[in-house]
């Protein structure tokens, strides 16, 4: 039986929140939500902030992080094209709980706070799909806990690559592999561990053929001998 990796256990599903809305409200979205282009590294909104809208990813990538006080981030979750930001806390009416910054050049839409709250009020559809996301993004949110809290650093690291190939797949076609184009600091601060600890690691990857490097470039080789090696079925 061929080993399947669980990738809904460690990913969100907003993407799918504005599929199948009835045209209307997609026209009404559409109209209100305001577009830009983002370059790398920048903040898009910051842990203790109040929400003034929610921001949907058209295009690029974006972290999630927690700061200590040291100032040494933990990412909780890397946001790819399609995906919406900042709505849990907007639907609560509390600060944001956590940071985002794009890790590359991005186009983000932007609908504000009340437009949204609008089209929620007198659509049901829209709010079965947050109602349903939000339960969703929690249980994920608890399977990335139960990961960090029992698997070891090398297993973490193999989910984390297994996680971060389903994030980069759609920037390539079909038949070209996936390239996993992240700093060693930013998959360090995903995985959990000191960037020296993360390069050790990757070298084992290589030498065992599991995955080769280019450059900051991952390319994964053997992907059922990783979900192996993450050990998570």
């Amino acid at each position: 039986m061929p080993i399947k990796f669980p990738i809904d256990k460690f990913h969100f599903r907003s993407n799918s929140i504005f599929e199948g809305l009835p045209e209307n409200e997609l026209t009404y979205l559409e109209e209100r939500t305001i577009e830009t282009k983002v370059k790398k590294g920048q903040t898009v909104f910051s842990e203790g902030t109040r929400p003034n809208g929610i921001f949907y990813l058209k295009k690029g990538k974006i972290k999630k992080y927690k700061t200590n006080s040291d100032g040494k981030q933990h990412i909780i979750y890397i946001c790819s094209s399609g995906e919406l930001l900042g709505y849990p806390a907007l639907l609560s009416d509390e600060p944001y709980s956590d940071s985002a910054a794009t890790l590359e050049d991005s186009i983000i839409g932007f609908i504000p706070k009340d437009d949204f709250l609008t089209i929620l009020e007198e659509s049901n559809v829209l709010s079965k799909k947050l109602l349903t996301n939000l339960s969703h993004e929690f249980g994920v949110l608890v399977n990335g806990i139960a990961a960090f809290s029992y698997k070891t650093v090398r297993e973490r690291l193999a989910l984390s690559l297994l996680v971060m190939k389903d994030k980069y797949k759609s920037d390539v076609d079909d038949d070209k592999p996936v390239e996993i184009n992240l700093s060693r600091e930013d998959l360090a601060n995903f995985v959990g561990v000191a960037v020296e600890t993360l390069v050790r690691l990757l070298h084992d990857l290589k030498k065992e053929k599991l995955i080769e490097t280019e450059g900051r470039k991952i390319r994964i080789l053997d992907p059922k001998q990783l979900i192996k090696v993450a050990n998570v079925y």
